[in-house]
């Protein structure tokens, strides 16, 4: 089983986009992900990728990007530009949206009624993107006829799927490519993981055991006064240290219990208010080569 990891960021500048992507290659991690967030200063990640795609040509690069609240046609046209423009490197995990402040609006669907959208939408991007001509009516737009062109230089264009609710885990199973999860235990990694292959084989599809993995928030330097309470409806009851690591030391420990049951990549998001990008991943660097090999 090949261990990657990634390093998720959101930077508001092309200083800062650089600043990052050269941290995340002198540590020697895989790949660089931006979140498609639009009612913030986050750059659009496409644009940005973009960008990396011509600097930083042996990273790989993930966006958490929206599928829902957006014109299909030019999403396909998007993504499959940047595979193309990216020699194939690109890497998708399809979100909903976040459900706070601004951003339901600014998607123009709340993300919380988005999964049935999200995945017809999915079906129609994987037409699409084999060069068809396709004829649609739904959710994800009504158009005839339409072929987009360039197609991706990955034959299939992976998307990963993300989420630990009921009907999250059964969505994987029936058409994602792989999960990424967050703010998950790894007892739950293991639980959700014996759903989704379960509900793949009941529709003739089976998912990789190399796609399977966490998208893990991490703080550097302890957790700010007040998380916990903060966060005390969406923890459920669980312990904060086994989904959000409160030093660089606790993110090894974390990472091995869910490579344990049998997660193989990781996205590894610094959550401190104004992180120092090389200070960070210098202190990751020799743990994640070593996994990396």
């Amino acid at each position: 089983m090949k261990i990657r990891i990634g390093i998720g960021a959101a930077p508001t500048t092309l200083e800062a986009l650089h600043e990052v992507a050269q941290a995340v290659s002198s540590g020697g991690f895989d790949s660089i992900w931006l979140p498609e967030v639009l009612a913030s200063p986050v750059l659009d990640p496409v644009v940005a990728l973009a960008v990396l795609a011509a600097t930083a040509p042996r990273l790989k690069l993930g966006t958490t990007v929206l599928f829902t609240g957006t014109n299909t046609i030019r999403l396909a046209k998007r993504l499959a530009s940047l595979d193309v423009v990216s020699g194939g490197r690109l890497l998708v995990t399809a979100v909903p949206g976040l459900t706070t402040g601004a951003e339901p609006s600014a998607i123009g669907l709340d993300p919380r009624n988005a999964g049935p959208v999200l995945e017809e939408v999915l079906g129609v991007l994987r037409q699409l993107w084999s060069g068809a001509s396709v004829t649609h009516d739904g959710p994800a737009g009504t158009f005839t006829n339409v072929t987009v062109r360039p197609t991706p230089v990955q034959h299939p264009l992976e998307v990963w799927l993300g989420g630990t609710a009921s009907n999250s885990l059964l969505r994987c199973g029936r058409v994602g490519d792989g999960w990424l999860p967050s703010l998950c235990t790894p007892e739950e990694v293991a639980s959700g993981r014996v759903v989704i292959e379960r509900e793949a084989a009941l529709h003739g599809r089976a998912i990789s055991e190399e796609h399977f993995g966490v998208s893990l928030g991490y703080f550097a330097h302890g957790y700010p006064e007040g998380l916990e309470d903060s966060m005390a409806s969406r923890l459920k009851g669980r312990v904060l240290a086994d989904v959000i690591p409160s030093t660089l030391d606790e993110v090894p420990v974390l990472l091995e219990r869910f490579i344990a049951e049998g997660c193989s990549k990781f996205v590894l998001r610094p959550l401190d208010g104004g992180v120092d990008y090389a200070e960070a991943f210098s202190a990751l660097s020799p743990f994640v080569v070593g996994l990396q090999t």
